[in-house]
């Protein structure tokens, strides 16, 4: 695989962040596809998740 072709399957995994009637926000991270696992295996990179960081955004 490409390094092209990598980056633009990871570009699909995304953060997500839903509030509902002024509820507390829930945060989550979309469905890693087997592709994208593969990816991430690959480059031995950890699967993406939610970080405490990204809260203080």
């Amino acid at each position: 695989m490409s390094p092209e072709a990598a980056l633009a399957d990871l570009r699909r995994i995304q953060r997500h962040t839903v509030s509902i009637d002024k509820g507390a926000p829930i945060h989550g991270v979309s469905t890693v596809q087997p592709r994208q696992a593969e990816t991430l295996a690959a480059l031995n990179v950890k699967k993406p998740t939610i970080d405490a960081q990204l809260t203080l955004l």
